[in-house]
């Protein structure tokens, strides 16, 4: 075990809105949307996808679609009128989707993305590559912050509740300390939910929301650990999936 000034940071920031709080003291900052935008990035990956261009406005969205990329955007839950799909993880398990480029933009997810570039290294974060993801964390030995799109700047439950997972692990290693009431209260969320997420997520906002929209399976595919096990990390402007061989 690391002596306690040798520990390296994990933390747990909210929402995109308080990221200027932490973004200068974190080296890895991972971006979660559980529902749906991360766990849709993740299921991309682990069908084939090549790259995936995460943009923040309709109107980038639009320019890459004039270029004949294929393009997803979703605002309010809802697919965006011409556009080819929104952020199911469904739409990525397609044939088509394989070995592209595919474009993105989301209400939350994308949007953190780029705000978080400019401060560190940005991975991507969610239920479904839970594991995967922590392992490879405690490898790098870096100071963390864990980034919760949220629901347009304010908090959410299935977000802080998968940073809390994340956090709770690094913590267990002995590698790293946390000094945030934030973080603490994301690990007990975590503690308080681990045995049943699907169960405690029923009254969340987002996942009424979805359910509006008649999106059980986005659901229950976003809220079930380690179904898409890879790591999403962006490079330049792109995501790429971090090759196998970086993960053992």
């Amino acid at each position: 075990m690391q002596t306690e000034d040798s520990r390296k940071r994990v933390e747990v920031c909210f929402s995109p809105y308080l990221f200027p709080l932490y973004k200068d003291e974190f080296d890895i900052i991972v971006v979660i949307d559980v529902l749906r935008a991360t766990s849709a990035i993740c299921a991309a990956f682990h069908n084939g996808v090549k790259e995936l261009i995460p943009v923040s406005t309709i109107d980038e969205a639009k320019e890459y679609q004039k270029k004949g990329y294929l393009v997803g955007a979703e605002r309010q839950g809802k697919i965006v009128e011409g556009f080819d799909f929104g952020n199911s993880p469904y739409s990525y398990m397609k044939e088509q989707v394989k070995d592209q480029t595919v474009v993105l933009s989301t209400t939350n997810g994308t949007r953190s993305i780029n705000i978080a570039k400019e401060a560190g290294q940005v991975v991507i974060g969610s239920l479904s590559n839970l594991d995967v993801l922590k392992y490879w964390l405690e490898k790098q030995n870096k100071n963390v912050l864990c980034l919760c799109s949220g629901w347009q700047n304010k908090f959410n439950l299935e977000d802080t509740i998968c940073a809390g997972a994340i956090m709770d692990y690094l913590l267990s290693t002995g590698q790293y300390t946390s000094i945030e009431d934030s973080s603490i209260a994301a690990k007990y969320l975590f503690l308080s939910a681990k045995d049943n997420i699907l169960g405690y997520l029923k009254a969340s906002s987002h996942r009424r929301r979805l359910l509006n929209l008649n999106l059980s399976e986005d659901i229950k595919f976003c809220l079930t650990p380690n179904n898409a096990p890879v790591i999403p990390i962006l490079e330049g402007d792109k995501l790429v999936a971090l090759n196998e061989t970086v993960l053992k």
